[in-house]
């Protein structure tokens, strides 16, 4: 039997005190509150293996096969001939030569191209969806099931502005699905995670947060990418994105690297988009987007200033096309888009994937700063073209004047305004230091407006520039190449 003295029972904190020095105390103190705070953190961070368990079955593995380069161009782009090979080390040699080699492999010897992704299944029936550059001109497709089952599917359409296909596997039948959520509902700080088979290891799980949202990217103006630190590497693209809630909020599409690999910037399709882009690929064939048809330039700090904002905020339209549905609907170049359909535009990367979600046909409403004051318009959206034509323009000769602002400016002859687009303005024919040159005009471009006023001759430019204030930003319409664009300059 254990035995109880009465000093332990009569054992209080002061006599502690007065036993263990203070600082030992405030040490012990420390661990005990260190270990607290631990053991409270891991219990705050989610538990992902029941959401991988559900959702795992409906991720595919996606490999594709198509034939090789003819004539084997990319091994003839060596730096090396033949004879300078068989001097190299058998191990270079295999480098340059082999069915691995970045080069095509040996001449006579050329390989299958094989490619490999992921993607996941959205319909019982067996509806895949996956990136574009996955299956791009593969002639075979294999989707390949957790189960380890191999199927053959079925490219059912593409989609290269957002840089999605389609895929039905053939003889499916009541497959498993994954749960689609809504990306719009997304905040940024949200811990999200992603399954894919990076490198080719299968079923690989990442997580991490949701770093920003709507971010454009220059290879894509329609798409409003969610931005995220979940690890992604080659082998992931067309997975999937999931929620906390098991639902797929993304595709992962895209990464930024120097080495090739992951450097915690990934970005991936919301699924909003990606849905509809599906229906619209399933039931037409085809992907149709909504066009204003207006050239947009973002709104920077001196640009806010000389169109009277607070600050920088807003779509500002550089140009408006002729015949297009911003023409039709009364928009005029020097207009900023300050709200479409209700919602805010911050930034003018904000304003395409708006437009282009925006039905064929339907009305969409914009609020714009035109001369000082807000103005609304009802706009009738259009379809968006599969191509741009942008024209040259041309060097000229005629009467000139040269300006304090330290270029000089002759008359637009009428073919070349023709030419670029413009009823008027006066050409640029040489640009010295001052005010122009720091402003980033240069020779050759057409100057359709100063600070708000049109110039469509030499003696409406002399007169605009005289009455210009001193030291206080003005814009510049300037059209370069057949494209319009808005400068910033400071007399």
């Amino acid at each position: 039997m254990l035995k109880t003295t009465t000093a332990v029972t009569r054992f209080s904190p002061v006599s502690l005190t007065q036993r263990v020095p203070g600082s030992l105390l405030i040490m012990l103190f420390a661990l005990v509150l260190a270990a607290w705070s631990q053991a409270g953190f891991a219990r705050s961070l989610p538990d992902f293996t029941d959401l991988v368990e559900e959702n795992a079955g409906a991720v595919v593995n996606i490999s594709t096969t198509s034939a090789p380069a003819s004539g084997n161009r990319r091994f003839q782009g060596l730096p090396f001939d033949e004879r300078q090979l068989e001097q190299l080390p058998e191990f270079f040699q295999e480098f340059f030569r082999g069915p691995q080699s970045p080069f095509g492999g040996a001449p006579g010897n050329a390989q299958p191209r094989r490619s490999m992704g992921s993607g996941f299944i959205v319909s019982k029936d067996g509806y895949v969806l996956t990136n574009n550059h996955v299956v791009e001109g593969a002639d075979e497709i294999i989707v390949r099931l957790n189960d380890r089952r191999e199927l053959p599917a079925k490219l059912i359409g593409t989609d290269p502005r957002s840089d999605m296909a389609v895929l039905k596997i053939e003889n499916g039948d009541d497959l498993p699905v994954v749960k689609t959520g809504r990306s719009k509902d997304l905040k940024v700080g949200e811990w999200v995670f992603a399954i894919g088979s990076p490198f080719g290891f299968d079923y690989t799980v990442t997580a991490g947060i949701v770093s920003a949202l709507g971010r454009s990217l220059p290879s894509e103006n329609y798409v409003p990418f969610i931005q995220t630190d979940v690890a992604i590497n080659p082998g992931n693209s067309g997975g999937p994105l999931f929620n906390l809630d098991g639902e797929v909020i993304g595709i992962n599409s895209q990464i930024y690297t120097r080495s090739g690999g992951f450097m915690g910037v990934s970005f991936a399709i919301p699924i909003d988009d990606a849905m509809s882009v599906f229906r619209q690929i399933r039931d037409k064939g085809t992907v149709s987007r909504g066009w204003l048809g207006v050239l947009i330039q973002e709104v920077n700090r001196d640009l806010a200033e000389s169109f009277g904002l607070k600050r920088p905020r807003g779509a500002l339209i550089a140009e408006v096309m002729d015949g297009s549905p911003a023409e039709e609907g009364g928009l005029q170049a020097g207009d900023i888009v300050l709200e479409y359909d209700g919602d805010d535009i911050q930034l003018s990367s904000d304003l395409p994937p708006m437009v282009g979600r925006t039905p064929v046909g339907e009305t969409a409403r914009l609020t714009v700063l035109r001369g000082g004051k807000e103005i609304t318009l009802d706009v009738e959206i259009g379809q968006l073209p599969d191509e741009r034509t942008a024209q040259q323009a041309a060097p000229s000769v005629g009467s000139s004047s040269t300006s304090p602002l330290g270029l000089t400016v002759e008359t637009l002859p009428a073919d070349l305004a023709d030419s670029v687009g413009v009823s008027g303005g006066v050409l640029v024919t040489e640009v010295g230091r001052g005010p122009a040159y720091n402003a980033g005009i240069r020779a050759r471009d057409v100057i359709t407006e100063i600070n708000r006023k049109s110039v469509s001759s030499v003696e409406e430019f002399r007169k605009v520039v005289r009455g210009l204030p001193e030291g206080r930003a003005v814009s510049v319409r300037v059209v370069r190449q057949g494209r319009a664009i808005y400068l910033v300059m400071k007399p």
